[in-house]
């Protein structure tokens, strides 16, 4: 477990270092589950590689809203499986990643709720860290060379996801959506997908 990010920075170079392939980029996956902190320890990595880097946030890449609510699912099960096109980041995203220095991604724009291809372009030798849940699930753990997975205590999260997002309505009501969908999704990943076992790293804030 390391905890300090001169730490883990020095470790994921350590590795980039022994990078297979010289020719794409090195892809770190900072997994974790809500509310543990993952952008803020992507950004605080960015600001280490500085020029070497690039930060690529999952949930700019979720569906439009009537793909992800009332499906007739159950609310765990849409926020798990349909919040982000699956199939479609696989090809668009990951496997491109290895093979292409300049790709288009469906970035998703809230103010309008449609999906907008916008292109990004890196260099071979670039270390690019994607954030966000459910990363090791078994359709994309292995585009990755190296995965943090980030713990932080479970009074914390909660305690952070419920001031965030006011936008789900009152104190009250943030707690019930967080029970019906988030919390329910993030139980299912972690008892099918092992994150914490299958993590290259653990990152604690402790």
């Amino acid at each position: 477990m390391i905890n300090t990010i001169h730490q883990l920075s020095k470790t994921i170079m350590s590795h980039y270092k022994k990078r297979s392939s010289q020719h794409r980029p090195f892809i770190v996956g900072v997994d974790g589950l809500g509310g543990s902190g993952k952008t803020t320890l992507a950004e605080a990595l960015k600001g280490v590689f500085k020029n070497h880097a690039s930060i690529l946030h999952l949930d700019d890449y979720i569906v439009e809203k009537s793909r992800r609510y009332g499906t007739g699912n159950e609310e765990w099960h849409e926020y798990y499986a349909l919040q982000w096109d699956i199939a479609s980041l696989t090809t668009d995203l990951f496997q491109k990643l290895h093979h292409n220095l300049d790709i288009l991604l469906p970035f998703y724009d809230s103010t309008t709720d449609t999906i907008v291809q916008k292109n990004f372009h890196y260099a071979y030798d670039t270390v690019i860290l994607i954030e966000g849940v459910f990363l090791q699930r078994v359709e994309w753990r292995n585009f990755f060379d190296y995965v943090i997975y980030l713990d932080c205590p479970l009074e914390t999260r909660i305690e952070r996801v419920i001031k965030r997002d006011v936008y789900l309505g009152d104190e009250q009501a943030r707690i019930a959506k967080y029970e019906r969908r988030y919390w329910k999704a993030e139980d299912h990943y972690l008892l099918q997908n092992d994150p914490v076992g299958r993590a290259d790293v653990i990152f604690s804030e402790r």
